[in-house]
């Protein structure tokens, strides 16, 4: 599946690609606007980029606090520039 297929399902599908990995599925669910569905799936995923996607979706519903516990630790990001990734206008590269 080609980045332009998977955006284009977020529009035309009411579920993620199957075969896509959790990490997707749970960045696929927050651009739909499913919060909870997404943090559910980010809650499962036990990596660093698990933690990021999970820290995003605090910063999402404006849970600063909460979201600098799930920040990986060995990494750093501006939480104003990742909050945008919360507004409807979110781009997904």
């Amino acid at each position: 599946m080609t980045v332009l297929e998977f955006k284009s399902s977020i529009v035309c599908e009411s579920i993620p690609p199957a075969f896509s990995s959790p990490e997707a599925r749970s960045l696929w669910y927050a651009k739909k606007g499913e919060w909870e569905k997404s943090h559910e799936i980010a809650q499962s995923i036990t990596t660093p980029v698990g933690s990021w996607i999970h820290a995003m979706l605090h910063l999402m519903e404006g849970d600063i606090k909460n979201a600098r516990y799930w920040k990986p630790a060995n990494r750093s990001y501006n939480h104003r520039r990742l909050m945008h990734c919360g507004t409807k206008s979110w781009p997904m590269y």
